[in-house]
């Protein structure tokens, strides 16, 4: 990409690849709307240079599934998640690490790895639930 290098990835995704479905929210890393995956783990695409990508593999919202919605997209549709949605792709992706790092997670697990992902609705509940629906867990979650 012929960037700058200090561009931040988000602006590089949203502006230059018009990838939109990724989110500013604080702009300081904090809320997580912006959160995409680098190789399998999540990062804030608001604060990374791109130069600090290098050659590993992004993943946005966009490619989270290809040619099928993605089983925590589809949970988050199950559990009707979404209110307003602007934190939800940032909420997915972070959900979707966290289920291939751990496959049957408990509700401490959720809460830690969804902690820093801020939603304004309050739908963290649901999208608790969602989760577990997407790990395939239908009761005794702890």
């Amino acid at each position: 990409m012929d960037v700058p290098e200090d561009m931040p990835l988000l602006w590089v995704l949203r502006d230059v690849l018009s990838l939109t479905g990724t989110k500013f929210g604080c702009g300081m890393a904090q809320c997580g709307a912006c959160t995409v995956h680098i190789g399998d783990g999540p990062v804030r695409s608001c604060v990374l240079p791109v130069s600090a990508v290098g050659d590993r593999a992004v993943t946005t919202i966009e490619g989270l599934s290809a040619g099928a919605v993605h089983p925590v997209q589809q949970a988050w549709i199950d559990e009707d998640v979404v209110q307003c949605g602007y934190c939800q792709p940032g909420q997915v992706m972070a959900a979707a690490a966290l289920l291939k790092a751990k496959a049957q997670p408990t509700d401490a697990d959720i809460d830690a790895a969804l902690s820093a992902n801020l939603c304004r609705c309050g739908t963290y509940q649901r999208i608790r639930a969602a989760v577990h629906r997407a790990a395939g867990q239908t009761g005794g979650r702890s």
